[in-house]
């Protein structure tokens, strides 16, 4: 079976999706494809997330991610939501979930880094989640 797609949404693709989707190929690349979009973009991701996933991960999602669009992602089989309200009738999957994230742009180091924590936390929910077909199963 090919691993399910996951895209972790977010309105500006600039903070929380940009992470949760670096964290999604850094844990569970063997799970799942990762991969995050806004319904607006931004013309950099976060400089905060940026530089506290570095120093946390030594992950630099300047090099391999960058502010998308919906249309600019593959069809996937499971929706992230981030906590936006947003709503996302554009894109067919087989799950969706919200996450109920606050946005911390703006906050201090601590904000942010308790929401990486809990982005990483329920990664690892979620690669366990598919990983014992509880999402999507071969027959959806």
């Amino acid at each position: 079976m090919e691993k399910p797609k996951v895209a972790f949404v977010c309105v500006h693709n600039s903070c929380r999706s940009q992470i949760a989707e670096a964290l999604g190929k850094y844990l569970s690349s063997n799970v799942f494809e990762s991969y995050s979009a806004g319904t607006e973009t931004k013309p950099q991701i976060n400089q905060d997330a940026v530089r506290l996933m570095k120093e946390m991960y030594q992950i630099n999602m300047e090099e391999t991610q960058y502010s998308k669009l919906l249309s600019e992602i593959p069809e996937v089989d499971i929706v992230i939501t981030m906590g936006c309200n947003v709503k996302c009738p554009a894109i067919p999957c087989k799950y969706r979930e919200d996450w109920g994230l606050n946005d911390p742009t703006g906050k201090n180091d601590a904000e942010f880094s308790k929401i990486i924590h809990s982005i990483h936390t329920k990664i690892l929910e979620l690669t366990e989640k598919i990983e014992k077909g509880e999402l999507i199963t071969e027959s959806d």
